[in-house]
């Protein structure tokens, strides 16, 4: 049997991507449906049947070509780098700092979200718009004869805040909840059982914390090409909650909860095959 060595980070990055982008045509239709939520300000029940009545099945997957292209970009990066990254910093052990495995979470979340902003910002224009599919190149000719290459960057410092916050949490305490479950239930590391438990753990922790950026993301991302309604992250911040509440940053947990669970688990539980098939470390 070969030894089992850890994965280099373009191996880790290539296997996080193909489990990111599998994992994405499953949990588009919710992260559709989320996005409309906080557009609208609608309910679920409001938005999942205006959605069906007026526009079909399809249009779950709006935009499901720039998902692709954001999973294997930033998510790639965010998932795949994160065992390379944390084993540099010296925390691979079950025992390393909590703060050591945030801040490789965060590292490759933040590195991630710049390279796949734009991908980004036209899913979730694609996935807000209500009417009849825009097409991929119209949508991006528009894009850059209204507003230029700074529109395919549009909401950047949220969408940096947001990765960095979501990709700490799920993967530090992904990493972390796993030596509490290996511990409590006498499973190993790879044990598949472990795996999901872990990350449906850190599935719900990303939600508490993830959700009031990602209400500021998509206000950003989601303004017409041709308007820009706030000015940044602060600006959006303080305006949505002068306009709706504090409340209003949980907006879409439900769906944001639905989706982050079953995504962390599937993408997680992926990347742990495919690198036990490649005989490459666990997590």
């Amino acid at each position: 049997m070969p030894d089992i060595r850890a994965p280099t980070l373009l191996e880790s990055i290539a296997l996080g991507g193909a489990s990111c982008v599998f994992t994405v045509n499953f949990t588009h239709p919710i992260e559709t449906v989320k996005t409309r939520m906080q557009v609208t300000g609608d309910g679920l029940g409001v938005v999942v049947r205006n959605t069906l009545k007026n526009e079909g099945v399809g249009s779950f997957w709006k935009g499901i070509v720039w998902a692709w292209g954001r999973e294997g970009s930033y998510a790639s990066i965010k998932l795949g780098g994160y065992a390379p990254v944390r084993d540099a910093l010296g925390a691979s052990g079950a025992d390393a700092p909590f703060y050591l495995k945030f801040a490789a979470g965060a590292l490759t979340g933040g590195v991630g979200s710049v390279v796949g902003n734009p991908f980004d910002v036209l899913k979730t224009l694609a996935q807000a718009n209500q009417g009849k599919s825009v097409g991929l190149t119209t949508l991006v000719s528009n894009m850059y004869t209204e507003q230029g290459i700074a529109g395919f960057y549009r909401g950047v410092s949220a969408n940096i805040a947001r990765a960095c916050v979501l990709n700490a949490t799920k993967m530090g305490v992904y990493d972390v909840s796993k030596g509490y479950v290996t511990n409590a239930t006498g499973w190993n590391r790879k044990d598949v059982k472990t795996s999901f438990c872990s990350a449906t753990i850190a599935g719900f922790f990303m939600t508490l914390t993830v959700s009031p950026f990602d209400r500021v993301r998509t206000a950003l991302m989601s303004q017409p090409p041709d308007a820009k309604i706030y000015n940044g992250f602060g600006d959006a911040f303080a305006k949505i909650i002068a306009e709706s509440g504090p409340a209003s940053l949980w907006r879409g947990f439900i769906p944001i909860w639905a989706r982050f669970a079953p995504t962390a688990t599937i993408q997680l539980l992926t990347i742990e095959v495919l690198y036990d098939a490649a005989g490459l470390k666990s997590i």
